[in-house]
């Protein structure tokens, strides 16, 4: 039978916790019940994992929490404890799903316990926070967050629609798990990409030459959450290489747009000596929101309307050899054979003769300032030219296997080096 896995604060949400119980009983499922309160539970409501255990396992007790009375440092504690909690039921194969309800402290309890359990997993989160900004409780896991719609404070004729309907999903989604056929074995080895609307085709023609050559692509979408998700799978150790092609969310860091994935980016494969090829693809863009969105400051640049949701704005010359510089110095301390490739003709779709955001002089000022960091295939194309990403592809493909061979057989059987490379034949310019 499947088991769903509720986890809460049962001292402010024991009714409700108590009512989706019932409710998760009724579809058929089997529930585990983690009190993650600190206070005492509402009365009648017995938990399966007690807020001792929880609190124990996030390295200190209950008594001390209520002591100190710090409501920050107790959800703190108790989201850890949930998570080492969370993490022996799905060793022990005791959850199949897991459900969560609350408020903002609720919230953040829930999306510590479940942040690091195996992605596939369902992990669903009924909150009054869920209409805002929920990065910081989705982060770059597959979180699905529903809007609570009026406060969680008991189960009306409101609430009971919201929660009945999570529940059912659980449920659902728990059932369609416990049943499944195990996956079948895939040996091929993982390449993770980024993507952008705006690099599209390059991705598509780099991920069928790869499927070709034996490897399974990942892609990721450049937004912020997506680099970082791409990021955090590169630290997995589960990726044998990373097709890089799509650096825009540096430009959204540099200049303050909307879709940064933060300084770390591009820092993952080098830091583990993993394989990459890179482009600086979509660098000439910054993203916002809808047009009367853009901050003042930008009112005079050269914006792009991309959808009624989208704007884009074009970097400068400056900005443009800032992020080649930025680009150059995590190229070059990368500890793992790393090749650098160029589109002359235009960095994305928008960047090409006829379109909004073509500024050879600005794009001139990035390749320079790529210059010398690391070995470089200088292709006179625009990014999107499908022998971009094939060569980007193929270039991929003899990194890994070379990388593959000097680990098995020791750095004399092949070897690759950044600064001052050569390029290869294939395409370069």
């Amino acid at each position: 039978m499947a088991t769903v896995v509720l986890v809460g604060t049962l001292d402010t949400k024991g009714a409700e916790y108590a009512w989706l119980r019932d409710r998760l009983r009724e579809l058929g499922c089997e529930v585990v019940l983690v009190d993650a309160g600190v206070g005492e539970p509402a009365a009648g409501v017995v938990a399966d994992v007690l807020a001792e255990r929880v609190a124990e396992a996030g390295g200190t007790t209950i008594a001390a929490l209520r002591g100190a009375g710090d409501r920050g440092a107790a959800v703190t504690a108790m989201g850890e404890g949930a998570a080492v909690v969370l993490a022996r039921l799905v060793a022990e194969g005791r959850a199949d799903a897991v459900l969560a309800v609350g408020g903002s402290g609720g919230s953040s309890i829930a999306a510590r316990a479940v942040r690091d359990l195996p992605i596939g997993l369902p992990k669903l989160i009924v909150s009054t926070m869920a209409s805002g900004d929920v990065a910081p409780y989705v982060g770059a896991k597959d979180v699905t967050m529903t809007y609570s719609v009026v406060d969680i404070a008991g189960v009306n004729r409101v609430s009971r629609l919201i929660l009945g309907n999570a529940a059912a999903a659980a449920a659902g989604m728990a059932k369609a798990r416990a049943d499944a056929p195990p996956e079948p074995a895939d040996e091929r080895p993982l390449v993770a990409a980024s993507m952008f609307g705006v690099t599209t085709p390059a991705v598509d023609a780099a991920r069928e030459r790869l499927g070709d050559l034996g490897y399974e692509v990942l892609v990721f979408h450049a937004t912020g959450a997506g680099g970082r998700a791409l990021e955090g799978l590169v630290d997995s150790g589960l990726i044998a290489g990373v097709l890089d092609l799509t650096t825009t969310e540096l430009a959204d860091d540099l200049v303050g747009g909307v879709l940064s994935a933060g300084p770390d980016r591009l820092t993952a494969a080098g830091r583990h000596g993993i394989p990459q090829v890179v482009a600086p693809g979509a660098l000439d863009m910054v993203n916002f929101g809808p047009r009367d969105t853009v901050p003042e400051r930008f009112a005079g640049r050269n914006l792009y309307v991309h959808n009624p949701t989208v704007t884009l704005m074009r970097t400068t010359r400056d900005e443009m050899a800032e992020l080649g510089r930025r680009v150059a110095a995590k190229l070059a301390a990368a500890t793992g054979p790393t090749v650098l490739f160029v589109p002359l003709g235009g960095v994305s779709a928008l960047d090409v003769p006829g379109m909004p955001f073509h500024d050879p002089d600005a794009d001139a000022a990035c390749f320079a300032a790529l210059d010398g960091a690391v070995a470089t295939e200088r292709l006179d194309v625009d990014i999107n030219d499908p022998s971009f990403g094939r060569a980007m592809a193929d270039r991929l493909h003899e990194l890994i296997t070379e990388h593959a061979r000097s680990a098995e057989h020791g750095p004399e059987a092949g070897h690759e080096t950044n600064a001052g490379q050569e390029p290869s034949a294939g395409g370069a310019q």
